[in-house]
């Protein structure tokens, strides 16, 4: 697991010295964020390869001049959710106790069962927290909940458990107001600038693969008996090549950014809804001559609205409205449709091209 930014000469850009405690020296970590922390915060955001190894090493670090009265935060070791914490404790003094989540964020570690009461209490045994703190407290992202059973970690680590706010730029006054939280600070907001900086999420990888979907298409409406004919391929294929790149729109990109007019609470129905809108539109509106071709049509109308809705329900584990079991139950029910939608679109573009041949 490495610590992603390093400096000259080796060890993490972001660890500044270290502290003195009774369990042995501390690492004390810089509240200011450099360059490659927000080249990192970039990358999360568009690849996915770097996002699933953007990790730190588990463990305590200090804040500021952090000493045995100083509180507790825990957190992730997604290098993310440990950045976002540490750039909003400039100016105070604190430890930060994190978590082997597999490099997971909070919410879906503690969904997935990595951010535990039993990985908390054996992160306070093997850090000695009872050496560097005297009082017996630390405070949780909120978004952990899910994963904590706190009367579990009480018993074993005498350690009482407090759900701090769920942004973490609300920890200051969380902490200055002697640990006690606004309603504001306990509501999930999930804005329009949240929405939007999540998209590239599913839309780079979704846009990497349309390549080949591109040749896919090419290959199949230009396929003749006596080899490939360009003039096929893109006077059929252009539309179903454009119409791809529009329900990848549809589903990763304006069923997130919509998301609060788009009627139905399930993410599939609304990637599939905004789909179909896009297709109907597409096809009045660019590509008329698919209405007089009925394979071609129902192929458009169950295909790529699928796709949409496909890409939606991927951003569903994005978003803090639907917890990881309704997104494993929304997928036992949608992923045969999908399949489905599949099997019967491969079997009408053969029928189309049998009878475009002649041979029906």
């Amino acid at each position: 697991m490495a610590d992603c930014t390093t400096k000259p000469g080796g060890g993490a850009a972001w660890v500044t010295g270290s502290v003195s405690t009774q369990a042995g020296e501390v690492k004390r970590i810089s509240t200011r964020w450099n360059h490659e922390d927000f080249r990192g915060q970039i990358k999360c955001r568009l690849i996915n390869s770097f996002r699933m190894n953007y990790s730190i090493e588990p463990g305590i670090y200090a804040v500021g001049n952090a000493g045995p009265e100083s509180p507790v935060l825990v957190s992730a070791n997604y290098k993310l959710s440990f950045d976002l914490l540490r750039r909003e404790l400039n100016g105070l003094s604190a430890w930060v106790l994190v978590l082997d989540t597999k490099g997971i964020n909070v919410w879906c570690a503690a969904g997935k069962g990595s951010f535990s009461t039993r990985e908390l209490v054996r992160r306070i045994e093997a850090t000695q927290l009872t050496d560097v703190v005297r009082h017996r407290d630390i405070i949780l992202p909120q978004l952990a909940a899910p994963g904590i059973q706190a009367h579990l970690v009480k018993k074993e680590t005498k350690f009482s458990v407090s759900y701090g706010p769920i942004r973490a730029k609300d920890i200051p006054a969380y902490l200055k107001a002697g640990k006690t939280a606004t309603q504001e600070m306990r509501t999930i907001s999930f804005s329009l600038v949240d929405r939007l900086v999540l998209t590239p999420m599913e839309l780079v990888p979704a846009g990497r693969k349309m390549l080949y979907y591109f040749l896919a298409v090419f290959i199949i409406f230009g396929l003749q008996p006596e080899g490939i004919l360009f003039r096929d391929a893109f006077s059929t294929g252009l539309p179903f090549a454009s119409m791809g790149i529009l329900a990848v729109l549809a589903g990763a990109f304006f069923t997130p950014l919509l998301l609060p007019l788009i009627p139905f609470r399930s993410f599939a129905v609304k990637g599939w809804l905004a789909g179909l809108i896009f297709s109907v539109l597409f096809i009045g509106l660019k590509y008329d001559f698919l209405i007089n071709n009925i394979i071609l049509l129902v192929l458009t109308l169950l295909l790529f609205p699928a796709l949409s809705s496909y890409l939606a329900l991927n951003f569903t584990g994005s978003t803090p409205f639907t917890g990881i079991s309704g997104v494993k139950k929304e997928l036992k029910i949608t992923l045969p449709l999908y399949i489905t939608a599949l099997a019967v679109s491969l079997g009408l573009t053969i029928l189309y091209l049998l009878k475009k041949w002649g041979i029906l």
